[in-house]
């Protein structure tokens, strides 16, 4: 909130992320190879869809991929705008494929409820495994978003380049 990043530090944050994620996923493609396209889709999904994002922000001269247009996607203004659904999605994502690498090994202590009894790890993926498949579909709004801001952009300065031209020629 009172934080204030440098560029530099924005592009690291995002950075350390994807390449903890993407980390975690080659091992989860390893410890589960009937996911392994799953697990490279999501990989792609996110790597696309932030740099594409990131990209188009800074064709339109904004200074974090985190700030977008408030008329925009609804979908993106509530994502980027409200820090807790923000948290609430990235750590949700993070457990879920952090409960897949710990139940590879171990289901965690177990909540004894006689024939109904689970293991942590268990639950926190169960519960989990939404807010993942909310977040991946998030990261494919975002890409589109994205994609689209790029062909405006493109359509912009394909026009004033016209006009520009026609404007020597007369």
């Amino acid at each position: 909130m009172g934080i204030h990043w440098s560029r530099f530090g924005a592009f690291l944050d995002m950075l350390t992320d994807r390449c903890a994620t993407m980390c975690l996923l080659v091992v989860l493609c390893l410890f589960y190879p009937g996911w392994t396209f799953v697990f490279q889709l999501c990989m792609i999904i996110d790597i696309v869809s932030h740099w594409i994002h990131c990209q188009s922000s800074l064709m339109k001269g904004i200074d974090s991929h985190k700030k977008i247009d408030l008329a925009g996607n609804p979908i993106l203004r509530h994502y980027y705008s409200n820090r807790m659904i923000l948290f609430c999605m990235c750590a949700g994502n993070e457990l879920f494929y952090a409960s897949l690498y710990l139940l590879h090994f171990t289901s965690g202590p177990v909540v004894p409820l006689g024939p109904l009894s689970f293991g942590v790890f268990t639950a926190v993926c169960i519960l989990c495994a939404p807010v993942a498949l909310v977040k991946t579909t998030i990261s494919i709004v975002q890409l589109y978003a994205a994609c689209q801001n790029v062909v405006a952009i493109d359509v912009a300065e394909r026009k004033e380049a016209r006009a520009d031209e026609s404007a020597k020629k007369n």
